[in-house]
């Protein structure tokens, strides 16, 4: 095979990989929560990260929502950022938007009271919780 071969599938791939990324940014600026709500999901971090680790523990949880859980977990953990923290409001917000994402769709096969059950904060941070991922 030539070299022209490998530089093309090179660039391919490096396409692919942008074109991919853009998607999930584009993804990211459409699920974002609205106004002051952003700022009441990074106050609201340390509450959700133990909810997640209650929820994925939670046997009487269907599998697919446990494993969302952990999948989200693993990447709040990863040092990597799916948006660069120098983009402007994305760039600091990308795990916010994450954990709302995934909030709803939990709250969507689980229930809202399954949420509910496990939240390890105030009555007010719940409150803020649900207006954040647009729970009922």
């Amino acid at each position: 095979m030539t070299d022209s071969f490998w530089w093309d599938l090179l660039l391919g791939v490096g396409a692919a990989l942008l074109v991919t990324w853009l998607v999930l940014v584009a993804v990211l600026v459409v699920v974002r929560p609205r106004g002051g709500l952003l700022a009441e999901a990074l106050r609201l971090l340390p509450d959700v990260l133990r909810l997640l680790r209650r929820l994925a523990a939670d046997r009487d949880l269907p599998r697919g929502v446990r494993v969302r859980l952990l999948l989200l977990m693993a990447y709040l953990a990863l040092p990597i950022d799916l948006v660069p923290d120098f983009i402007p409001v994305l760039g600091y917000a990308d795990d916010a938007i994450i954990v709302t994402a995934t909030l709803r769709g939990v709250v969507r096969r689980a229930g809202l009271d399954a949420v509910r059950r496990h939240w390890p904060g105030t009555d007010d941070g719940f409150t803020a919780l649900s207006r954040l991922c647009g729970l009922s």
